[in-house]
């Protein structure tokens, strides 16, 4: 199935959502704010990072947003109102995304009663921070970040608390869009009936917490859900271990994968037996750890990857991320689009294999590019939209 989403969408959390549509075939239309004043128009997303192909197509706002088409719409006015709305009827829209505020909703004209009404079947999906029980709580991932604990979970137990090195909150709503709207769809299909998906970052963030909320009911000892560096809390050992060109990080998960440890030459000596169960290697953990680095220390890391996978025990060297990029497992799956220069842009994969879908997408949109182009679709006449423009309703070539 292929279909339309028309997003009222910016940042990350929702783009990112809206891409993997993208990726299944989908039409996207983003709709962006028209120009207010000196500010930059459009999702301040355009302006970040390297300018890639215009003032408006910056890095950062590349991968996200390839294969999509642009429009700009002053929401504050009931023209623009009427405009989406005749949007959704004309061009049989699908699915209506958006995250801004809560609060915004109904002022924007965007909330879902109002455009149910105009298609009963439309599905209509929210990312805010808190969901619509907080409908003026703004939230960026770093924020969502700190509130869900993530940060406390996050670097040296010696240290501050730290953020992940990637937007992990941001994407995790956008997946839940993405496997909420699928859901509704199947319904839909079913039922005939369109339905209302609101994902709270906060909630999404919390419901990855499986390893460690639980445990405040349990008399958990603190150690266990505070930071711990790149040690396992529980499985020992599984931490990063300095090579003499590098980092690799193993993981033991068993007592069985220890044995197979301490049976390779070089680690033999840590095979104490107070540390044959993961119970007496947890108590003396300190010392085990010191004791592998000691070892490891000596070796190189391809050296010593290729003994443990000998022994059939998960490792990897720490990969920077042009070396992520180069992977064999990767080599074919990444998505790729080009400029308007004509250089190829490598991006990075989907996160499944999809069959029979292209890997190759359209660069992101100038900001409104599109806007004459689907008003035309909805049945504007040229006058109209000419009008829209002029009234500072529209923006767009």
């Amino acid at each position: 199935m292929k279909g339309t989403i028309l997003s009222f969408e910016q940042a990350l959390s929702m783009p990112y959502a809206t891409l993997r549509f993208v990726h299944l075939g989908w039409r996207v239309i983003r709709i962006e704010a028209t120009p207010i004043g000196s500010h930059l128009p459009g999702d301040p997303n355009r302006y970040i990072g390297a300018k890639v192909a215009d003032e408006t197509r910056h890095s950062y706002f590349v991968a996200p947003n390839v294969g999509k088409e642009s429009i700009a719409l002053n929401l504050k006015s009931p023209e623009a109102h009427e405009a989406i709305r005749r949007i959704i009827k004309e061009l049989d829209v699908d699915v209506f995304c958006c995250n801004t505020l809560p609060g915004r909703y109904e002022q924007f004209g965007l909330d879902y009663k109002t455009l149910s009404a105009v298609k009963p079947d439309l599905i209509w999906a929210g990312i805010s921070a808190m969901g619509p029980d907080y409908p003026h709580v703004p939230g960026y991932d770093p924020i969502m970040q700190a509130m869900a604990g993530h940060m406390e979970l996050t670097g040296d137990p010696a240290g501050s608390p730290m953020l992940s090195g990637i937007p992990l909150i941001d994407l995790k709503a956008g997946d839940e869009v993405y496997a909420g709207v699928c859901l509704a769809l199947a319904e839909r299909a079913m039922t005939g009936k369109g339905s209302r998906i609101d994902v709270s970052m906060l909630q999404a963030a919390a419901s990855w917490l499986i390893t460690t909320l639980p445990l405040v009911d349990i008399d958990c000892d603190p150690s266990e859900i505070t930071r711990s560096g790149n040690e396992h809390r529980k499985f020992i050992p599984t931490n990063v271990y300095p090579c003499s060109d590098g980092f690799l990080l193993m993981a033991i998960g068993s007592d069985a994968q220890w044995r197979r440890l301490t049976e390779i030459p070089r680690f033999r000596s840590i095979a104490h037996e107070n540390r044959a169960t993961n119970n007496g290697r947890l108590a003396d953990r300190i010392q085990l750890h010191k004791d592998i680095a000691e070892i490891s220390a000596k070796v190189s890391c391809s050296e010593l990857g290729a003994e443990l996978a000998q022994a059939s025990l998960p490792n990897a060297p720490i990969l920077n991320i042009p070396q992520v990029g180069e992977l064999e497992a990767l080599q074919g799956k990444r998505t790729t689009t080009t400029t308007p220069e004509g250089k190829q842009i490598r991006m990075q994969p989907m996160a499944i294999d999809l069959e029979s879908s292209k890997t190759e997408f359209a660069f992101p949109p100038k900001y409104a590019e599109q806007t004459r182009s689907v008003l035309a679709e909805a049945g504007y006449s040229a006058d109209e939209i000419e009008k829209l423009r002029k009234s500072g309703v529209a923006a767009g070539a």
